[in-house]
């Protein structure tokens, strides 16, 4: 890989909204440990990604950076991992 090209952060989580027009919501959680007690944590993040596949409410997706789409979309959906069930 040159030093232009850099490889785009993936995450994965699992989709709240779909309401927007072409935009949904992901839900993305980790786990950290506490800084002082040690005790797992988990933590999550509320991400707006642009969505061409369609993906619906409970699908998990992975998603990953890219160039800012609008005010507050900078991910895209890359694949549909497990659709839910309806």
């Amino acid at each position: 890989m040159s030093e232009n090209q850099k490889k785009a952060r993936t995450l994965e989580g699992r989709v709240t909204s779909n309401k927007m027009d072409k935009t949904v919501t992901v839900l993305v959680e980790r786990q950290e440990q506490h800084w002082l007690l040690g005790k797992t944590i988990r933590r999550s993040t509320k991400l707006h990604a642009q969505d061409d596949l369609g993906a619906n409410e409970g699908d998990l997706v992975r998603i990953a950076e890219c160039r800012p789409l609008s005010k507050t979309k900078h991910h895209r959906v890359v694949e549909i991992i497990t659709r839910a069930n309806v």
